[in-house]
């Protein structure tokens, strides 16, 4: 009796084990069969590898010719590497007879990205801008601008912002998807920029005198270029004084160029006016008291106080 029980221990040890053994059997014949096929995909990983970091260099090389972005080129050059990298993996899991997993992994990247496509939404639209406006290049680093009512000199770009110094030294980070929907005023792009000055003379005035005066003085202002394009026009009747416009270009280095020039041509264009005795008149108000409705002033009854406090 004993013994039967000795045996029935035994056999109750025994099976597991055997199991155990069986099961590590049988990997041992699946991974000697997959033999050559790990060898093939050890292979394939050493080749992709290398084939990701030339694809990277050949498409850096090529992108350098079309756009001078560091962050851009350093972005989609690492996107081309782990793409490359990605199509190995794929390959190599399908000669591993690994499908499965190819098939779960295409699913978890597939949600991971809608999610992350939900979240990041406003994010993505300034990163996708980003790439838009470096590869269309509206303006360069150093340009003068004007996005949105903020004018300034363009700072530094990154594919998120648009970073803009203005002229009171603040500065102002505008996202790239704001820039990207939104008129660009690029102060720099032409070298020139025109300034058109407003100015009235008096009615006693030569106007022809005066439109003869104002080009030739404005002409021989430092930094003012092409004078053939030059536009002087009369543009009212005001209440004292006929108004003018003087348009002229200047070279546009800078701001602050811009406003040096304009103080410029405001004093020669005064100084000529008091040479030639031509007069930029005050506001004048004149008093009718003899039109319909009102008195002349030797029909007016004045009321006037005496020292006494008498009204006389």
């Amino acid at each position: 009796m004993n013994t039967v029980e000795e045996t029935a221990e035994k056999l109750k040890i025994d099976k597991p084990i055997d199991q155990i053994l069986a099961k590590l059997d049988s990997w041992l014949d699946a991974l000697i069969t997959m033999l050559p096929n790990m060898a093939v995909a050890l292979i394939l990983l050493i080749l992709f590898f290398v084939l990701a970091k030339l694809a990277s260099k050949v498409f850096t090389k090529i992108f350098t010719k079309a756009s001078d972005n560091l962050a851009l080129k350093n972005l989609f050059s690492t996107i081309v590497y782990y793409m490359v990298l990605g199509i190995g993996l794929f390959i190599i899991l399908g000669i591993l007879k690994l499908d499965k997993a190819v098939t779960s992994l295409l699913a978890g990247v597939g949600v991971v990205g809608l999610a992350l496509g939900f979240a990041f939404q406003d994010i993505a639209a300034n990163f996708v801008s980003g790439i838009i406006l470096a590869f269309r290049r509206p303006f360069q680093i150093g340009d003068i601008v004007e996005i949105s009512d903020i004018m300034g000199k363009i700072s530094r770009t990154n594919l998120r912002v648009t970073v803009i110094e203005t002229f009171q030294g603040q500065e102002v980070y505008i996202p790239n998807k704001d820039v990207l929907q939104t008129a660009i005023y690029n102060y720099t792009i032409l070298g020139k920029r025109r300034i058109d000055l407003g100015v009235g003379v008096s009615y006693a005035d030569d106007l022809e005198k005066v439109e003869s005066l104002v080009s030739n003085t404005v002409s021989e202002i430092e930094g003012v270029i092409d004078t053939d394009k030059m536009i002087f026009d009369y543009e009212e009747f005001g209440d004292s004084s006929i108004n003018f416009n003087i348009r002229f270009w200047i070279q546009y280095p800078d701001q602050p160029g811009y406003f040096a020039v304009k103080t410029r041509v405001i004093k020669a264009i005064k100084k000529a006016f008091d040479a030639e005795n031509i007069t930029i008149p005050f506001p004048i108000r004149t008093l009718d008291f003899g039109i319909k409705g009102g008195q002349t002033l030797s029909e007016m009854t004045l009321a006037t106080s005496g020292v006494d406090g008498r009204d006389n």
